[in-house]
């Protein structure tokens, strides 16, 4: 199971756009790099696809690049070079590209200053990174800066490619990396406390290590809950319903207990009742949730969307 890292809060008021985002599963369409080259980690965005790219900021870092040809055909270029720029970084970014002619809604919804703009998004949030033209060695040097800032937080997730991904094979045999045999074996033992400072080593060593993080997710859920008991814990939970630690208590036995979509439920419900700083503990307790369960999972994809639906 492919297991994701721990994600940051943040939200952009997307009220202005008014439409409806893509079916689940249904990515944006790729878009063509110069020379014909199909880029992996580039879509072409309009007003249907924006609110479901958006959404994919929760699992790794977005850019979006704001342009016109018609308008300035500098800025058509840069878009063109981060789309090259971002293929080298292979999902560590996910590039969206927004042509302000052709869907203005965007445009009027970010409130767009000028041409060109480039924009991070992390987990919602916009941070604006450029605003002017840059040779393409430029644009590298400022993406890998960005990466390593990302790193440096804990952000270390990756998108999976847009076009050419390759197909497992049938049948391959999965080859268990002994880097988290200790680990493992400490959560066979029972010994929790092992597993989890097993964990944290790697992620340690490691941050980009998705494994290594979701293992260490799974393991925290098992420490927190040690010795806890459900009926007491549910009581707590219904007697006091915005309490952030009450509610986080039963979402983590709700895991334990195999009530996957229970647990989600439980915490986008609290997240969209309540307010920061207690909004925010309890976003960041549900990502650590969705990390312990695995990216690939129906149930993280469908509460993604459901915690996007509650923080937009």
């Amino acid at each position: 199971m492919t297991q994701q890292p721990f994600s940051r809060p943040g939200a952009i008021d997307l009220s202005g756009l008014g439409k409806p985002a893509p079916q689940p599963g249904a990515p944006a369409r790729p878009t063509d790099v110069p020379g014909g080259a199909a880029s992996s980690y580039s879509v072409q965005v309009d007003e249907q696809s924006f609110q479901g790219l958006l959404e994919q900021s929760m699992t790794a870092p977005v850019l979006l690049v704001f342009y016109s040809r018609t308008r300035m055909p500098e800025s058509g270029q840069l878009a063109d070079d981060l789309a090259t720029v971002v293929g080298e970084h292979e999902g560590r970014f996910l590039l969206g590209r927004v042509d302000i002619d052709a869907a203005p809604q965007i445009a009027q919804a970010m409130q767009i200053p000028s041409i060109p703009l480039v924009v991070a998004v992390v987990d919602g949030r916009p941070m604006p990174l450029l605003q002017d033209p840059l040779p393409i060695e430029e644009l590298r040097t400022a993406l890998t800066q960005v990466g390593q800032q990302l790193t440096a937080q804990g952000i270390t997730g990756r998108h999976q490619p847009r076009s050419g991904a390759a197909p497992a094979t049938e049948g391959e045999e999965e080859v268990v990396d002994p880097r988290y045999a200790p680990a493992q074996d400490a959560l066979a033992a029972g010994d929790i406390d092992t597993a989890v400072a097993e964990y944290q080593k790697l992620v340690d060593a490691n941050p980009a290590d998705v494994e290594a993080a979701g293992g260490l997710a799974i393991a925290q859920v098992m420490q927190r809950t040690q010795g806890v008991d459900l009926a007491q814990a549910r009581a707590a939970a219904a007697d006091a319903p915005d309490d952030v630690d009450a509610q986080t208590m039963v979402a983590d036995l709700d895991m334990l207990g195999g009530h996957v979509e229970d647990a989600f439920t439980r915490l986008v419900n609290l997240v969209a009742r309540t307010a920061d700083p207690e909004r925010s503990r309890a976003r960041d307790h549900l990502l650590g949730l969705f990390a312990a369960v695995g990216n690939d999972d129906p149930r993280v994809l469908a509460g993604r969307r459901n915690l996007a639906s509650a923080l937009f």
